[in-house]
């Protein structure tokens, strides 16, 4: 029997960021990085509001590793968020990876919130948890994709954990709560016709605003022609999109060109490498 290896070093890291409107323009007021977790703010596209990007200096995460991101947008600012690159989670030996993420957008504020893909390798865990608190007429955008193995490169997430866990408030009532949780044999589960029919990539998209209701058909139309197997829905002010793919190529494309059309702004240019 195996010993505990508490021993194994940790990767730890926060970061906290706060936004204000000063003038006619969004400016950084609160900037707190620690452990492994780092920001950058690179010079946004004319017109575009701030855009911070995170980064794990680790380059990666494994069991007993954490992350907490918390951010909060002032009454009608704007940002957007990003990653430096996409979050790699390999095999553990001892644990979950736990991410914490908590994001506020007060009234009449904008929150893109636009990590790249989570990379799943074989025996990884990933605990995560993404608490979200909204204004009655703020807007969101965010997206969530999942790649199990990376195609390309002839990997495959046999076993693992993962539990993901979305909960939206809005005006402090309870808006949408999801729950993704695969544990086990995570190959099996996914060949499922009820679960992903044998693809390895998966993505949420999140649209919360005033107007979501009224963008629902066009979404549609415009997802029609995509290599993605997807789905489009809306109710309590917020459009839902999921799609799945048999890679993360594929599914990055069709759910790139449907978030820049509801953002009405550039993508972070990290989304373009």
């Amino acid at each position: 029997m195996l010993q505990a290896r508490s021993w194994l070093p940790r990767t730890e890291g926060s970061v906290r960021l706060g936004f204000v409107r000063r003038g006619e323009h969004t400016a950084l007021d609160v900037l707190h990085q620690a452990g492994a977790a780092r920001v950058r703010f690179p010079k946004p596209a004319a017109g575009a509001p701030p855009e911070a990007v995170l980064l794990n200096t680790a380059g990666g995460l494994t069991g007993g590793d954490r992350i907490d991101v918390g951010v909060t947008l002032a009454a009608g600012t704007a940002a957007t968020l990003t990653t430096a690159a996409a979050e790699k989670i390999y095999r553990s030996i001892e644990g979950d990876a736990t991410i914490r993420v908590r994001l506020a957008v007060s009234a009449g504020a904008q929150l893109d919130w636009l990590p790249q893909p989570t990379i799943l390798f074989d025996a990884a865990r990933l605990d995560r948890r993404t608490e979200v608190e909204l204004a009655d007429d703020s807007r969101l955008l965010a997206i969530e994709t999942l790649i199990f193995g990376r195609a390309a490169m002839g990997e495959e997430a046999r076993r693992g954990a993962y539990r993901d866990v979305w909960r939206i408030r809005r005006g402090g009532r309870l808006a949408f709560a999801d729950t993704f949780r695969v544990d086990g044999a995570i190959a099996q589960a996914l060949d499922r016709r009820a679960t992903l029919d044998g693809s390895r990539a998966t993505a949420m998209l999140i649209y919360a605003a005033p107007d979501a209701a009224s963008r629902l058909e066009e979404a549609r139309l415009r997802l029609a022609g995509a290599g993605s197997i997807a789905g489009v829905s809306t109710w309590n002010g917020l459009l839902l999109v999921r799609a799945m793919a048999p890679d993360g190529r594929t599914l990055q494309r069709d759910v790139a060109a449907l978030a820049g059309w509801l953002s009405g702004r550039p993508l972070p240019r990290v989304w373009q490498c």
